[in-house]
């Protein structure tokens, strides 16, 4: 799994210049995460790692290029542009 998601987090990060990895990779961990369960709480029977890579590769090149915009319209992704410390980077590239 480390490898799909550093490979997924590079694709990110070729979609979206605007992120740090860190903050690629925590993206690319919801987004994974957010699909699996909901697609099992749709009571569909797991498909395995494969198809929740397909399906997060293709968000990624659809939308990665504006997934830093979509957290900061959404107060459930809100936190994820949001710091514990205000001395830390806050995972963007100015």
């Amino acid at each position: 799994m480390e490898s799909t998601f550093h490979e997924l987090t590079e694709l990110l990060l070729e979609n979206n210049t605007q992120l740090s990895y860190e903050r690629a990779r925590t993206w690319v961990e919801l987004v994974w995460e957010d699909f699996e369960t909901t697609y099992a709480k749709a009571g569909y029977e797991y498909q395995g790692k494969e198809m929740t890579e397909k399906v997060v590769r293709q968000w990624i090149t659809n939308y990665g290029s504006r997934i830093h915009e979509f957290a900061a319209r959404n107060p459930k992704y809100k936190h994820l542009l949001e710091n514990e410390d205000s001395n830390e980077d806050d995972g963007l590239i100015h």
